[in-house]
């Protein structure tokens, strides 16, 4: 066979040899077929959502089976078989729209983008509201709407449950088998830091590895691994296999970024960006016309009008429930610290709320009778940072209000608070006078909201965060705020109590 000049091939450019050819670029397209047999990535896709879809079927028969059983067993006239036929009619339209609306909330994303309880109980929502639809338009007549809202109750819990299990499952078998998302960090100074410590911190479903840094400028190592220079970030998303590049600065250069989301891009990583607050605030904007430039108004984080009487609706009655069960637990911990030291069972806490308008927050006391007094020696020996004063072994606390505080019951008197209008169920955690004072002008606008018992903050880490990440979490639960986001955060609350992480 007679040589082949590549020159002739290409047209009279000289090709480089095979082995100096640059990197093939992964979001080249590849036939269909050769793609699934090269990564098995449609199978894992596959599999996860029809195990998913099998999940949510089963969790909406058993809810829509339960809400009839119940209205048969309330009326003496249960027939399981009968209960059963009238469920098997329900079900297909009920999952259908189920699950377009799961699929269009992200609920079978992979693990990483999948979203929680708040997009479950919306997209049920949704679900019930569109059959009830259907059923009034369609001449359907019932007795009562139980069977609609007792079916959502049911797949609520049914779904969430079911879900829940599924992530631990799939969780202990993906660090059974060694798997974490691979990450290296990008940015200058101490943001890496920051966000590698909030990675460790947060946990989640699909934990996540930080193999090292890449700084812009010099910095010491702290615990992390420097990998190299911005300009070698393609070897080193290679050489470490890593799955996810984060931009861990606000201020990253806008060409450079550019480039890095190009390069990673190529060899299929993903890359994301830890906010700033002005990223978080920015999707509050409203474009403004009319102007020469483009311009965007920064909305206030407020409630106001209908967002401001359902928070008040949703916190009156929740509050109002959880008092009257709780309230053995609330007579037992009276007495505990009324018998175990001097002093009064509440101790009143005067903190600036809404507006910076001071009152007095209610918690069992869990100090000695001079514990103010005896604060200011104690500044020294302070361990948080910023405006925060936390200590984890403060010689002021009793033998009793240790018990209380290591399970967060000594907040429980606030649902009064709640009552009173000073507080809401659900927001920023208001702050000592001494913490207040200490602010700086842009962390108190989260006091243009009502303070609340438990927050972002408190699921997130609480003590573990610096006063900032603090900040940025209350900006960001003012712009995602609904009713199931509050739900969310206090159905969140009670095992980040049990597990006292960041806790003092």
């Amino acid at each position: 066979m007679p040589d082949v000049n590549p020159a002739d091939l290409a047209g009279g450019v000289k090709l480089p040899p095979i082995d100096v050819l640059p990197d093939r670029d992964m979001r080249s397209k590849r036939p269909p077929l050769l793609s699934f047999l090269l990564r098995w990535s449609t199978l894992r896709r596959g599999a996860r959502v029809i195990s998913l879809l099998a999940l949510d079927l089963a969790a909406i028969i058993l809810a829509i089976f339960t809400a009839l059983c119940l209205k048969a067993l309330a009326r003496d006239a249960w027939e399981p078989s009968v209960s059963w036929e009238q469920a098997k009619e329900y079900v297909p339209f009920a999952f259908l729209v189920a699950s377009l609306l799961f699929a269009r909330s992200g609920l079978y994303a992979e693990r990483s983008q999948r979203p929680g309880l708040t997009r479950i109980v919306a997209s049920l929502f949704q679900t019930t509201l569109v059959a009830l639809i259907f059923a009034v338009v369609n001449g359907e007549e019932f007795s009562s709407y139980y069977i609609f809202y007792g079916t959502l109750f049911f797949g609520v819990a049914y779904v969430s449950t079911a879900r829940y299990a599924y992530e631990q499952l799939t969780g202990w078998i993906l660090r059974s088998a060694g798997y974490k998302r691979r990450a290296v960090l990008v940015g200058t100074g101490e943001q890496i830091e920051d966000v590698a410590h909030a990675l460790l911190a947060s946990g989640g479903h699909a934990p996540v590895t930080v193999v090292g840094f890449v700084s812009l400028t010099p910095r010491p190592d702290n615990g992390l691994r420097s990998l190299g220079t911005l300009e070698e970030i393609g070897d080193i998303v290679g050489d470490n296999k890593v799955d996810e590049v984060i931009i861990a600065d606000p201020a990253f250069p806008q060409q450079k970024a550019l480039e890095l989301v190009d390069t990673c891009h190529q060899r299929g990583v993903v890359v994301r960006i830890a906010p700033s607050t002005m990223e978080i605030l920015i999707h509050r904007a409203e474009f403004v016309p009319g102007q020469s430039v483009p311009l965007f108004e920064l909305k206030p984080p407020v409630f106001d009008g209908i967002d401001f009487a359902l928070k008040r609706t949703f916190d009156v009655a929740v509050s109002s429930l959880l008092l009257l069960v709780l309230s053995p637990l609330l007579l037992v911990c009276g007495a505990l610290v009324r018998f175990s030291s001097r002093g009064p069972v509440f101790y009143q806490s005067w903190r600036p709320g809404i507006g910076g308008v001071p009152f007095a927050c209610l918690k069992f006391r869990t100090m000695y009778a001079d514990a103010d007094r005896r604060q200011a020696e104690l500044e020294e020996r302070n361990e948080a940072s910023g405006a925060l004063f936390k200590m984890r072994h403060d010689p002021r606390v009793t033998k009793a209000g240790r018990l209380l505080r290591r399970f967060s019951i000594d907040e429980l008197p606030q649902l009064i608070n709640v009552l009173r209008g000073d507080m809401s169920l659900v927001g920023p955690r208001p702050l000592p006078q001494r913490d207040f004072d200490r602010l700086e002008d842009w962390h108190k606008k989260r006091y243009l909201v009502l303070p609340g018992i438990t927050g972002l903050w408190q699921v997130s880490g609480r003590s573990d965060l610096d006063f900032d990440d603090l900040v940025r979490l209350d900006f960001l639960y003012l712009e995602r705020w609904s009713v199931f986001l509050d739900l969310t955060i206090l159905v969140k609350t009670v095992p980040a109590v049990f597990t006292r992480r960041g806790a003092f």
